[in-house]
């Protein structure tokens, strides 16, 4: 699908070689080459997506996407040279939805592009679930745990959407990785860990009411009603 995708990048070879990239897929590409201008345009020209450099100076990936989040949960895919699980976990706790470690193909890329811009136009077809504490509703982003309003990021939206469609049962570490995330983070597992942990903390329950069980080594397990 068609989507306006903004690209954060203070070289511009970078930004001009992936605006060519995703134009040729049909997008609406525009380009920013500090983090001020792109925060100026994520007000003015709200994206659908946002792809941006870890390493910038003054303010870095990380940060931009803490000041992104705080008015706005649009996907964002943070690239870096960068390859530790460290600094990974750090840019997914901040709100990133994914990250890309350089060098990478431009193939790679796209395909995480229509991973993350597939998700919406399921969401806006797929029917509401209510189910023991929780009422989902795809269309309007919406979640309730005991009638109170959760709000999550898109992914943690679309992790718990599946976790729901598959409530009861054990989902490995790779199907839920494949149908979040797209085939290319088959092997990621630090994803799941950070946003499960994000989940478990938005959902409430806690010990006392553990809504999503670890089974080790195999994956997780939506129970709505909560284990007591």
């Amino acid at each position: 699908m068609a989507a306006r995708v903004l690209v954060i990048d203070d070289e511009v070879q970078i930004t001009r070689v992936l605006r060519a990239s995703l134009s040729a897929q049909g997008h609406d590409v525009r380009t920013a080459n500090d983090p001020e201008e792109a925060l100026r345009l994520v007000q003015e020209w709200p994206p659908d997506l946002i792809i941006t450099d870890l390493m910038m100076p003054g303010m870095n990936g990380i940060e931009l996407t803490r000041a992104i989040r705080v008015k706005s949960q649009v996907p964002i895919l943070l690239l870096s040279v960068r390859d530790q699980e460290r600094t990974k976990i750090e840019a997914l706790d901040a709100g990133a939805d994914d990250y890309v470690t350089k060098p990478f193909s431009a193939q790679e890329l796209l395909a995480r592009v229509r991973a993350h811009l597939r998700r919406a136009p399921e969401r806006e077809t797929a029917q509401c679930i209510e189910a023991g504490d929780f009422r989902i509703d795809p269309a309007a982003h919406a979640v309730t745990v005991q009638g109170k309003a959760v709000h999550l990021t898109p992914k943690e939206f679309d992790l718990l959407l599946y976790l729901a469609r598959n409530r009861g049962k054990v989902i490995t570490h790779r199907a839920l990785l494949t149908a979040v995330w797209g085939a290319q983070s088959a092997q990621q597992p630090e994803y799941l860990r950070v946003f499960i942990g994000q989940l478990r903390r938005k959902l409430g329950g806690g010990p006392e009411k553990e809504y999503i069980q670890t089974e080790p080594w195999v994956g997780y397990r939506f129970l709505p009603e909560g284990v007591e």
